[in-house]
């Protein structure tokens, strides 16, 4: 089998953080969630901290922003400017953040969030997934793993979708939930874990399989520059 590629794009409750590992283990690749701030970090040489600051996790800096601002870009119907944001270190961490996914991706990768179907949308060989499902079994789903209230899921769920949504609109210009940018969209809270990484991880072994899916080096670029 080739170096499988997979990205998974998941709303808050659909199992994301569940079925990412575990396909990366069913695949023999690594899995790629954390180890993407400390890699732009020594690229930019910058601290950590600034890194995560433009990660896309609710619980760091620019999701926390972008979550602040999504009812005011809600209200006016477009995205917020972010109020002291330069868009020289924006470009700088989407860029080096990009060329990090793509120097994993070489070697086979399971990537959970970070825009990956858009970074990587004409990686040779790579399966793009999208997992969401009904609030109402999302929140049930969240609440059971974590051991938390139904209201504080709904509460993360909220503050979560938005800044992931919100992110990747602001610096990709793409609607996150659109299944134009996957090849794999799922109702996740309808099947057992297993059962999505049973299917995920066979249509991902698939496509490394055919002619067409050898990996190659790419030159770092945007999936869609901003203003454009």
């Amino acid at each position: 089998m080739g170096r499988a590629v997979v990205t998974i794009s998941a709303t808050y409750g659909a199992g994301g953080s569940v079925v990412g590992p575990a396909v990366a283990a069913r695949l023999g690749v690594a899995f790629v969630d954390r180890a993407i701030p400390v890699a732009v970090a020594e690229r930019l040489q910058v601290s950590l901290d600034d890194a995560e600051a433009h990660d896309d996790r609710v619980d760091t800096g620019l999701a926390r922003l972008l979550a602040r601002w999504a009812p005011m870009a809600a209200a006016l119907g477009s995205s917020p400017v972010l109020p002291g944001e330069g868009l020289d270190d924006e470009e700088a961490y989407c860029a080096q953040t990009e060329a990090v996914l793509r120097e994993l991706a070489v070697g086979g990768a399971v990537i959970l969030g970070r825009a990956g179907a858009l970074v990587l949308a004409d990686w040779p060989g790579a399966l793009h997934v999208r997992l969401d499902g009904p609030l109402e079994q999302r929140l049930a789903y969240a609440a059971s793993r974590l051991g938390i209230s139904l209201a504080d899921a709904a509460a993360a769920q909220r503050k979560a979708d938005a800044a992931r949504a919100l992110y990747v609109r602001q610096l990709y210009h793409a609607d996150a939930a659109s299944p134009r940018h996957y090849h794999l969209v799922m109702d996740s809270t309808r099947l057992p874990d297993e059962v999505v990484v049973g299917l995920v991880s066979q249509a991902a072994a698939e496509l490394a399989d055919l002619p067409s899916a050898a990996p190659q080096a790419a030159e770092p670029g945007r999936a869609e520059p901003k203003g454009g």
